[in-house]
């Protein structure tokens, strides 16, 4: 299951970051309190570029919301963070001119 929105919409990211863990037990004394947040931002000779992310979470055996002292067992998750460069207006025709060029 995916949390927080589905880090693999993002195809062919330009920077990933992840992380996977198991284990056969786990207990947690309090609650967590957890927050991811992804920051982008592009310069461009011609301005600024839009920059799309995403983060999220795969958990088995473990659910969203977890309870101090219950024990989870054979628990596996996988987290994942990615962003991809977004092609400007101003980029694509310039990468247009140069194809036709070359022809």
């Amino acid at each position: 299951m995916a949390r927080k929105g589905d880090p693999d919409r993002v195809e062919d990211a330009d920077v990933e970051i992840g992380a996977s863990v198991k284990a056969k037990r786990l207990r947690f004394r309090q609650k967590p309190e957890t927050q991811v947040e992804l920051h982008g931002e592009v310069h461009e000779p011609e301005g600024q570029g839009d920059v799309e992310t995403a983060s999220g979470s795969e958990r088995r055996n473990l659910p969203d919301e977890v309870e101090p002292g219950v024990t989870y067992r054979d628990v596996r998750v996988r987290w994942r963070a990615a962003a991809r460069l977004k092609e400007s207006a101003s980029s694509e025709d310039a990468e247009g001119r140069r194809s036709e060029k070359k022809r």
